[in-house]
């Protein structure tokens, strides 16, 4: 025990808190802070946390950062009025309930409050009555714990889990020794070194193991270690023998550990002078993923490839992350994906689930669905791998029983990704907050006097190439991507340096995006200069399929009914020569069910003062297109298409527990809130594809949502569902309807060559 507490000097002191915890499960977030009460003395600058094993992520053992140290609070005397105090420092809008003896676990550390006797009411834990801070008879064995509402106060943003997001490097590193040794980013090999009283330090390589090196690879990002040439270091090392401070020996790994702080070691003791005879500082080589192999030669492209390859025959994935090597965990059964549950959720699985993908060791094993929720089917629960296993399916685990698990519990992850540096060379300004701005790039290496800062054009620029902004910033989600960025203009930096930049969404940095090789821009004014709004949550809409599957079919409409909707340009072209109000049109309709699964709010891109007004249905558009619908061949050719404005975005119906906020009558707010869905019955106008023209055949039949991507989500992937089409000339069957990305490869290509019906009768 002594170790570890020596060990808390030396490697993230508060992470450490948060590691050992995460033995058990996931902590939750240190970030807001006490406001000062009304009187003459400030009061303590707090943050407050839940920890411990086993819980959901709105509850857990509380604990309190007091004066640079966590500590627990001490179950005398404690009330639900406590709690309530305690929850909305985390961020709930309440308190349900609170835990004696410590049933989350047993915290460590100081125990800071005891006897404590809030009201319920007070502003800050520090204004209720105790025993003082540190003052406490009791051990921790009598950890206090909370459980609360599991509904965030508004606009309180942050998720109640760890933000462990400290750059890795400045606590444990990789240091090259010779300067034809150094490689671009990342640094995937070298001297392992420790920070120590603000100076780095070594690790003597007596009896070091493979074992260790994983560990060290995966704080630092990469899924594996490799063996390293100790006789390319030997010499130099000789020469720099005065210059090395060596601190830790002896260290031993299981190689499953999360932290090196987890791991078995010893310090040296007093002066070290004579430390490690015989040996040499511990030296770590690791495989980059493939998603950061350094450089663009061609074996680094073939790798990129390669690992997109690998994507699609992977039986895991993350969804919805604002960052690479991070989202909610989904995994492959039969053909198609489906997600996990989080009971007993904890950084020891979701590593597996890291190192599977490519990253590193777990950063946080995230739950409650912090990601956003999925849909189908929920495949795993309980998992408890060792740390060991290859692949998440070969963990123990439970299978998911009807009642077990909602997609309200889809686990996710944060895995710790190698440094590359990428928001060194960008960077915003003028904005009211940090999360916005007008955006600048940064040219040249990065030397003394060689790097320069410029603009970005803003012609086509965005909410893809803003997605790709926000993520190099580190910022999360893009909420805008704005062409004009006039009212932003408090910077001396005037030169346009990038233009055409086009982003698939996907990249981690902008310079990974196609843009001109040389910058032609239309308008070169500093005002029409690229500018994002980012955010730390965003939006999912996803569309359910089996609705469409359920109402599907076809209406001949005669022409007289069909005024307004040739006005809003809802029938093909061919309905133009008809000679109105004589004959029909056939329509294909369909229902539409579109719900928000993320973690914000959908709203339109544009406010309610330009929303347009149409008399012949009586309502305001806020979106011009909001939906695609087509129907296309087997080979992807488009045989007819329609489209839908968003006659009115509303929140329909809710799940439980969640309050519509949207409404369209009386020129009321237009949006889907999260947990709500909009629904668009088949009988309204536009609802429908005219096929009129359309001869009998085998068709596929696609639904788009948000097809510009005028509104920002965390993930466009599930925007479109497609389902199989036989077309007799008289009737319809639609079937096999599925959200695009909700199959494997395979089973999509056995979708794209289905060879159609030859009868009505479908499997």
């Amino acid at each position: 025990m002594g170790r570890h507490w020596a060990l808390l000097g030396l490697l993230w002191g508060a992470w450490l808190w948060a590691g050992l915890a995460a033995q058990r499960s996931t902590p939750s977030p240190p970030r807001q802070t006490t406001p000062t009460p009304g009187g003459a003395t400030p009061a303590p600058k707090l943050q407050f946390r839940l920890a411990g094993y086993p819980r959901k992520h709105n509850e857990g053992r509380i604990e309190v950062f007091y004066r640079q140290e966590w500590g627990t609070i001490c179950d005398d005397d404690f009330s639900l009025a406590n709690a309530e105090v305690l929850c909305r420092h985390l961020g709930f809008t309440g308190a349900t309930g609170w835990a004696h003896s410590a049933k989350y676990g047993k915290g460590v550390g100081r125990i800071w409050l005891d006897n404590l006797n809030c009201g319920g009411s007070e502003k800050s834990v520090a204004d209720c009555p105790s025993r003082g801070w540190g003052n406490s008879d009791c051990s921790h064995e009598e950890d206090a714990g909370v459980i609360c509402k599991d509904e965030r106060i508004a606009g309180f943003v942050d998720s109640n889990v760890i933000e462990t997001e400290q750059n890795q490097l400045e606590e444990v590193r990789l240091r090259t020794v010779v300067s034809h040794a150094k490689r671009p980013l990342p640094v995937a090999e070298g001297i392992v070194e420790v920070r120590h009283r603000n100076a780095w330090a070594q690790i003597c390589d007596e009896n070091w193991s493979s074992r260790n090196s994983r560990v060290v690879c995966g704080m630092l990002g990469f899924p594996a270690e490799k063996k390293v040439n100790r006789n390319f270091y030997k010499l130099s090392l000789e020469r720099q023998q005065n210059q090395l401070n060596f601190r830790l020996h002896s260290v031993a790994c299981t190689g499953n550990e999360v932290h090196l702080s987890l791991c078995s070691f010893e310090f040296y003791k007093g002066n070290n002078t004579g430390a490690c005879k015989g040996g040499m500082p511990a030296i770590v080589s690791c495989v980059p993923g493939p998603l950061f192999a350094a450089g663009s030669n061609p074996q680094a492209k073939k790798k990129r490839r390669q690992q997109q390859q690998n994507d699609r025959q992977q039986c895991v994935r993350l969804k919805a992350g604002a960052k690479p090597g991070e989202g909610r965990v989904e995994v492959l059964k039969n053909g198609e994906w489906g997600t996990v549950c989080d009971d007993r959720w904890n950084l020891i699985s979701a590593s597996v689930v890291c190192r599977e993908l490519g990253f590193g060791s777990a950063k946080e094993a995230l739950t409650g669905a912090r990601m956003g929720q999925g849909f189908g089917e929920i495949y795993m629960n309980e998992v408890q791998c060792l740390g060991s296993e290859k692949s998440l399916w070969s963990c123990p685990h439970k299978n998911i029983t009807q009642e077990g698990c909602k997609h309200s519990e889809d686990a996710a992850v944060r895995c710790n990704i190698p440094y590359m540096g990428y928001e060194t060379m960008i960077r915003l300004s003028g904005g009211r907050s940090r999360f916005e701005g007008r955006v600048e790039v940064a040219l040249g290496n990065g030397g003394l006097g060689t790097r320069r800062w410029g603009l970005i054009c803003g012609d086509n620029w965005g909410t893809l190439e803003a997605m790709v902004a926000c993520r190099q910033l580190g910022l999360g989600y893009a909420n805008h991507g704005l062409q004009e960025t006039w009212y932003w203009d408090a910077s001396n930096v005037t030169e346009m340096v990038l233009s055409g930049v086009k982003c698939a969404g996907h990249e981690m940095a902008l310079s990974q995006c196609q843009h001109h090789t040389t910058v032609t821009c239309r308008k070169t004014n500093t005002r029409f200069a690229a500018g994002v709004i980012c955010s730390e949550t965003a939006s999912d809409l996803l569309l359910h399929a089996p609705l469409v599957q359920e109402t599907a079919y076809i209406e001949d409409r005669p022409l007289h009914m069909l005024y307004c909707a040739a006005e809003e340009n809802c029938l093909s072209s061919s309905a133009r020569n008809a000679t109105w109000p004589y004959g029909y049109r056939r329509l294909l309709r369909f229902s539409s069910q579109i719900h928000n699964n993320g973690r914000a709010d959908f709203r339109p891109k544009a406010g309610r003062h330009s929303w347009v007004w149409h008399e012949c249905h009586g309502h305001y558009h806020s979106m011009d297109i909001f939906t695609h619908y087509d129907l296309l061949t087997p080979n992807g050719t488009k045989v007819a298409e329609g489209h839908k404005a968003s006659f009115c975005l509303e929140d329909t119906e809710c799940d439980e527990d969640v309050a519509k906020r949207y409404e369209c009558a009386n020129f009321g707010e237009q949006g889907i809130t999260v947990g709500c869905w909009d629904l668009y019955r088949h009988d309204i106008d536009c609802q429908w594809i005219d096929i009129t023209d359309v001869k009998a055949g085998n068709y596929i039949l696609q639904v788009v949502i948000n097809p510009r991507y005028e509104v920002a989500e965390s993930d466009f992937t599930n925007n479109a569902m497609k389902c199989n089409c036989k077309y007799d000339g008289h009737r319809i069957w639609i079937h096999n309807c599925h959200i695009g990305d909700a199959l494997s490869e395979e089973a999509n290509r056995r979708f794209e060559q289905y060879p159609g019906q030859l009868n009505n009768q479908i499997a």
